[in-house]
């Protein structure tokens, strides 16, 4: 019985471990808000070195799958990005950026921006994570600072 009851134990610890490392492979949606805090709070420090930072994925601004982007508020250019698969996109205006499926989420990027400082957006998009090229449904979290806005967003898959 004591044997029985000890593989049942151990059964259910290896179960219970390998669901929470498959959680912890990717961020969570309270993981992303949590970084967009702190990256507003990096920004209204010193906002050309986290624009720098977050280029680079430096500071804790790229955990897993969760990583900052900020765009200039009044032309929407993108200023910083960490995710490699987007380093493309900086410099040009996000609201011409489509998603896999043809969604416009650019420019619902940029609407949500342009709330007043303190809101915060949400935009549902497919994109695709760091260090994988194939799109996956994701939410941004947005919301402004100063004369940009900036976002982190969760994969969903």
């Amino acid at each position: 019985m004591r044997r029985f009851l000890g593989l049942g134990i151990v059964s259910v610890a290896a179960v219970f471990t390998g669901a929470v490392l498959a959680q912890a492979q990717y961020g969570t949606a309270e993981e992303a808000k949590a970084m967009l805090m702190k990256a507003v709070a990096a920004v209204k420090a010193d906002k050309t070195k986290a624009l720098e930072m977050f280029n680079k994925g430096e500071g804790g601004f790229l955990d897993r799958d969760l990583y900052p982007f900020c765009a200039n508020a009044s032309d929407g250019i993108l200023l910083a990005v960490a995710n490699p698969n987007a380093k493309q996109n900086l410099g040009k205006d996000v609201r011409g950026l489509k998603d896999a499926t043809g969604k416009a989420y650019g420019q619902e990027l940029f609407d949500a921006g342009q709330k007043p400082e303190g809101q915060i957006g949400e935009v549902s998009y497919e994109f695709a994570r760091p260090g994988d090229p194939k799109a996956v449904p994701k939410v941004s979290y947005v919301t402004r600072v100063g004369d940009i806005y900036c976002g982190v967003g969760y994969y969903k898959k």
